[in-house]
């Protein structure tokens, strides 16, 4: 509950207080410390530990349009929105109603259903680098088995990444990744043999002279160039628009595939991705998340219950249950079993709850000024802490692409990340707790961005501002 007379809250949700009434979290502290005898580090995702910031994560009751509410009654304008997915706001009702019809008919068949042919077209229409997708059942899955196909069809082994990027768990992708692992300060991960590292090559992040570099020292051997066209891992960081059309006409030089990771960008900076935002078709293309929105909606669904040249796209479609998939041309497509040898499999590949999700949502986000929508929300929000920080004496940078966005407490520009490591990482932590404890719920990380969806309101905006405002006037 809050500290200085009561909850504020009405019996809509809606809460309102003053600088002088806190968040506090008794619940979730008594949870967490339970969790950290059962869970190694009392998560699932390190991420989710506040690591990175001050003080203990709260723990989640619920979760409703651009809200959260934690064990403690308190209510949050939530800018995670599940690190992404929930692009419609949390727990949409037409999406629940989808799953829901959906459920009553089964929660997995292992075995052909239609609604992945319906889910298929939907991708298909609306990437146009895509002929033909594979679902599978987590977006590390989706990125092994992307690899795998990539250097099947080029016959090369050898990949180029960039520093700060992440890409999944894969021990292949465990090198200078960013997110958790920048978080916690680890440069990889022990237990990555270094044979499975051995052909991942890294490279700077908006600098092509580096990429060039890697492809003459490793003439003829690179299978792929992969990246985050817009990174999310190194905190938000956005590309030159020539570094992206740079690499689109290196891969041709040299003969590579050009891989996007539209983990977090796909369907969130617009409708096709960044491949349709900034123009740059690549040959490899991961998307992320939003199709299927799953994840966002089990808690709360169960609750009411009880009571390119080769375009190969790569999607988490079930943003949470395990559910992802890759697709491309269809020649290269083919050789994937049982088309072809390249073997890839899953028991709850295409499952109908996260098809019908993905459906719904793919649907609702072709509304007309959607994404226009999301743009204005975010440049408000973006604006508005920029010039917080600047009227209160802090430098502090950001920017946005769509509904995604994100913030550094230093001068930048950043463009890599090496200068996402140059910000003031202790400042961000202690703003992190005092936005928490007044009710905006941000990333517990510096290393990660921030979302928007069209839940969100103008108000909702303008007051996470006049906090930010505040909570600056502290630090």
């Amino acid at each position: 509950m809050m500290r200085g007379g009561g909850s504020g809250c009405s019996k809509d949700g809606h809460c309102h207080h003053s600088s002088s009434e806190l968040y506090t979290f008794d619940k979730s502290n008594s949870i967490f410390q339970e969790a950290k005898s059962l869970m190694p580090g009392g998560v699932n995702s390190p991420v989710r530990a506040f690591s990175g910031v001050e003080g203990d994560p709260i723990v989640f009751d619920r979760v409703k349009g651009a809200y959260a509410w934690d064990v403690d009654g308190n209510k949050y304008i939530d800018y995670i929105l599940s690190w992404g997915p929930a692009i419609l706001g949390h727990a949409n009702d037409n999406v629940l109603a989808a799953v829901k019809a959906t459920l009553e008919k089964g929660t997995s068949f292992g075995a052909p259903g239609e609604l992945e042919n319906i889910l298929s077209k939907l991708v298909i229409e609306a990437v146009p680098s895509i002929e033909m997708v594979r679902f599978t059942n987590s977006g590390t899955e989706a990125c092994m088995g992307m690899l795998r196909l990539a250097r099947a069809y080029t016959g090369k082994e050898k990949v180029i990444k960039f520093d700060g990027c992440y890409h999944g768990h894969d021990n292949s992708f465990l090198v200078k990744a960013g997110s958790g692992v920048a978080t916690l300060g680890l440069p990889d991960s022990p237990g990555v043999p270094s044979a499975a590292t051995a052909d991942t090559l890294v490279a700077t992040y908006n600098d092509l002279s580096s990429v060039e570099k890697l492809l003459k020292q490793n003439q003829g051997e690179v299978a792929a160039i992969i990246l985050e066209p817009v990174v999310g891992n190194s905190g938000f960081i956005a590309p030159d628009k020539e570094f992206l059309h740079g690499l689109r006409r290196l891969s041709n030089e040299y003969n590579t595939l050009l891989v996007f990771d539209e983990v977090m960008t796909g369907f969130r900076v617009a409708y096709g991705g960044a491949q349709e935002y900034y123009g740059v078709t690549p040959d490899l293309t991961t998307l992320g998340k939003i199709i299927g929105l799953l994840k966002n909606l089990a808690l709360d669904f169960l609750e009411n219950l009880i009571s390119n040249k080769t375009v190969i796209v790569l999607l988490i479609v079930g943003g949470g249950l395990p559910v992802g998939a890759y697709g491309g041309r269809r020649d290269i497509m083919e050789m994937v079993a049982p088309s072809g040898p390249v073997y890839q499999a899953g028991t709850l590949s295409g499952n109908p709850l996260a098809m019908a999700a993905g459906i719904q949502t793919l649907s609702m986000l072709k509304t007309p000024g959607t994404y226009e929508r999301l743009s204005s929300l975010s440049s408000r929000l973006v604006k508005g802490i920029i010039q917080a920080g600047k009227d209160t004496g802090h430098d502090v940078c950001g920017g946005h692409v769509g509904g995604m966005f994100g913030f550094f407490f230093s001068q930048g520009p950043i463009r890599c990340f090496s200068d996402a490591k140059k910000q003031d990482v202790k400042k961000f932590s202690r703003w992190h707790r005092l936005m928490l404890e007044r009710g905006v719920y941000l990333a517990p990380s510096a290393y990660e961005a921030g979302f928007m969806s069209t839940a969100h309101t103008e108000a909702d905006i303008d007051r996470t501002i006049a906090i930010a405002r505040e909570v600056m006037t502290l630090l």
